[in-house]
């Protein structure tokens, strides 16, 4: 018997995939009393003429599987064709303050919303109203409003076409006040890639995963995230790929997997062995842990150029494109290996040898997620991925390049449309020019700015595409009294959350369609469009009936507001627009000709249609024309260090949840199951604490601002984490991440590395 202590640890043994995939399905299939018409759009899910899955932005293969979809893909689906109905019956039954104490779960679990519906503050509820009623009720407010004290924030899943329109009416409204999901999540990546490369995206295509010969992936866990991805992580490992991980966390998706799809495996349980190496590196330790390698490969090469052998290094490629190698090789072999150990909490030799599998693989992709990117450095985390890429010219070739993993289905599309609070990256003279108007060139606000607006009473108005804006924010505590005090809140949604029911004076919920259902419009059907992680374009038509006839799209949706709010004019053209979807795609063309040509004609293409990466052509639209070496200025990527009694907190998602959803509560693939009320921490540390398993405990911020910040009732649970590393579920735990706590070039939240301190229950 091992005398390891993280032995004792709860963690999950079984495969990510297999049986415990399907159970899982069934389980939210037969809760959800969905009709067998589903299992028809889950045939139809992810392959050419069907439909996208409004989850992850995984892509969709030209040549598809015969179950093109993931255990969560599927949840996904299930959940929004559930038979549940929130109706308005519902909310004259229960007051929003009581409504307040329900948990995400719950709130969720009532069912499709059906009718748009305005809050009433005599009787402490949403009550039905027609459409005409909140278009008008809306623009009177907004009209009412200075508009640069409004925000128009968008989740990732709304469709190319509508994230157009939404972008363009903000713009014709007054600002560039366009945060969206990826301000919370991906923003470091558009930030700090674009840096270093000229493109704000990752440089690969999916195809690039059949000729690598290493994966170096950090930080994001496919097998809760994005399980589609396992397939071709499985097939690059049986032709000998070699998958090298850098993850605090042990995630059992990048373990071993068995395929649902492969008859054999699931019939013999035999799984598929996925990381060559797996290190559990501490939060923030990224940075250090890249060094490392960056530093072992420089000695490589050294050691092959004095004995007179090829150089490791890719000497054309760093010459002809690169700029600031020199500066970094003096970095490089300046840093102290003591120092790369104890930040990056990495054995040495373990760096080296990961070191050693980098100089040997001729072509190696890196994958990242959250993990990396979500510190107060992250972006330093991002130049050091790509020193060490650009070190033997991984960028811009075959089986080679960086590949960041997104979330929402269409968070990298709506970017590309024009949803974003920066004036430069929107070609606004063009906007002007096809609309006859003057759109502002001041910067907009993030999503951090529109926080601090809203606490400090700068931000009055706030509308919402999708999303559960207020549940997934830091400093929730201190959020929620600030936002009740603006004078408008609009909400496009499809279910109730909690963001609903922290609702400005005036307050909307506007419910819409789902992908997956029919749209029909004057001109009859419609089909909308979505970006994959991957930058191809792919069409996506709903064949499933309304879950209510007073349900509008969420393009109708935004048109209808838009109408009723701006003046007229004759290129603004609402109506005509709701009624064709094929006309907001040919402005889209015509707005980004270069990436949508012959956009309508494109848009069912299998596989999608590419709209270009310059970078992955080895095009660098950086300031030097080169892509950039860059040295760090920290080994640590967290913002507040260690101190004794401090551990760092990295909020997780579940196997049951897709961001704010919660669709169940079993964390299959890490051995957890029921409550979401828990603190990870290792056995070691437990000891040290003098924590027992089940001790019921809080956890306090200690960020050293003066703020008090606190989590109650969590029980302690024994699990495999870095020492100095606490784990727990989010969006439980965002009260303890300070608002101001984030990455310093892109503002996004920094929530895998949160300072706090463990305080025992009373009594």
């Amino acid at each position: 018997m091992s005398s390891d202590p993280r032995d004792e640890s709860i963690q999950y043994e079984g495969a990510a995939g297999g049986w415990g995939s399907l159970k899982g399905m069934s389980q939210v299939f037969a809760r959800e009393l969905s009709t067998p018409a589903v299992l028809e759009t889950l045939m139809r899910q992810n392959k050419a003429g069907g439909y996208m899955c409004s989850s992850c932005a995984w892509g969709k293969p030209k040549e598809p599987h015969l179950f093109e979809f993931c255990e969560n893909g599927a949840k996904a689906t299930i959940w929004d064709l559930t038979r549940d109905r929130c109706t308005p019956a519902f909310f004259g039954d229960h007051t929003v303050t009581e409504l307040r104490s329900w948990s995400d779960y719950d709130l969720e679990m009532q069912g499709r919303l059906t009718e748009p519906m305005c809050y009433d503050s005599a009787s402490d509820t949403y009550v039905a109203c027609s459409w005409d009623e909140a278009f008008e009720g809306i623009a009177r407010e907004l009209n009412a409003l200075d508009p640069k004290s409004v925000v128009f924030y968008a989740s990732g899943k709304a469709s190319l076409e509508t994230s157009y329109l939404y972008a363009l009416f903000a713009r014709m409204y007054g600002n560039n006040n366009l945060p969206d999901s990826s301000n919370m999540c991906h923003e470091t990546t558009s930030v700090g890639l674009k840096k270093v490369t000229g493109s704000p995206v990752g440089t690969c295509l999916m195809e690039d995963f059949e000729h690598c010969d290493a994966i170096f992936y950090f930080g994001q866990n496919p097998g809760t995230n994005s399980p589609r991805f396992l397939h071709p992580l499985q097939e690059a490992v049986k032709r000998g790929c070699k998958i090298i991980v850098f993850n605090p966390v042990r995630e059992q998706g990048l373990v071993r997997f068995v395929n649902p799809q492969n008859p054999l495996q699931m019939l013999s349980g035999h799984a598929t062995e996925l990381a060559h190496m797996y290190l559990q590196v501490k939060p923030g330790g990224d940075i250090a842990a890249l060094m490392g390698l960056c530093k072992h490969v420089l000695a490589l090469d050294d050691a092959a150029r004095a004995a007179g052998k090829p150089s490791v290094l890719d000497r054309d490629f760093i010459d002809q494109h690169t700029h600031g190698f020199e500066d970094f090789l003096v970095a490089a072999r300046a840093a102290d290996w003591g120092e790369i150990v104890r930040v990056s909490g990495l054995a040495r030799s373990d760096l080296e040898a990961a070191a050693d599998v980098y100089a040997a693989a001729e072509n190696v992709i890196s994958v990242y997620g959250m993990g990396l990117t979500q510190h107060v450095h992250g972006s330093q985390s991002i130049g050091m991925l790509v020193n060490l890429m650009l070190m033997r010219g991984n960028l811009g070739r075959q089986g080679a390049g960086v590949s960041p993993v997104r979330g929402h289905s269409n968070v990298q599309g709506q970017r590309t449309v024009g949803i974003s609070e920066k004036p430069e990256l929107v070609p606004l003279d063009k906007l002007a020019a096809m609309f006859d108007f003057t759109p502002p060139r001041d910067k907009g606000l993030t999503t951090v700015d529109a926080c601090e607006g809203i606490r400090d009473g700068s931000v009055q108005g706030f509308v919402s595409l999708g999303g559960n804006f207020v549940r997934a924010i830091p400093d929730r505590d201190v959020m929620e009294p600030a936002w009740r005090k603006q004078a408008l809140t609009v909400y496009i949604a499809t279910k109730l959350n909690r963001s609903h029911l922290v609702h400005g004076r005036s307050s909307y919920l506007l419910p819409c369609l789902v992908r997956a259902e029919e749209d029909v419009q004057a001109s009859g059907p419609q089909s909308v469009s979505i970006e994959d992680s991957f930058s191809h374009i792919y069409g996506s038509f709903g064949k499933r009936k309304p879950a209510d006839e007073h349900l509008l799209s969420e393009l109708a949706i935004v048109a209808g507001i838009a109408k009723a709010t701006l003046p007229t004019h004759p290129k603004w053209r609402w109506d005509e627009w709701t009624a064709d979807y094929s006309l907001v795609r040919e402005l889209i063309e015509k707005t980004y000709p270069d990436e949508f040509h012959d956009f309508n004609a494109r848009m069912f293409q299998p596989g999608g249609f590419y709209r270009g990466n310059p970078a992955h052509e080895r095009i660098w639209k950086t300031d030097s024309g080169k892509a950039e070496f860059t040295n760090p200025t920290v080994m640590s990527a967290l913002g507040i260090g260690d101190a004794p009694g401090r551990y760092h907190l990295i909020t997780m998602r579940s196997n049951d949840q897709f961001n704010t959803t919660i669709y169940g509560h079993s964390d299959r693939l890490r051995g957890l199951e029921g409550s979401r009320e828990i603190l990870l921490i290792n056995p070691d540390e437990m000891a040290r604490a003098g924590l027992q398993e089940g001790d019921v405990v809080s956890l306090v911020g200690d960020a050293g601002d003066g703020v008090k910040r606190e989590v109650h009732d969590l029980t302690v649970t024994p699990f495999n984490l870095p020492d100095g590393c606490l784990g727990g579920y989010y969006p439980e735990m965002n009260p303890l991440i300070p608002l101001w706590y984030h990455d310093e070039a892109s503002k996004t939240p920094a929530s895998k590395g949160v300072p706090v301190r463990i305080v025992r229950a009373a009594g």
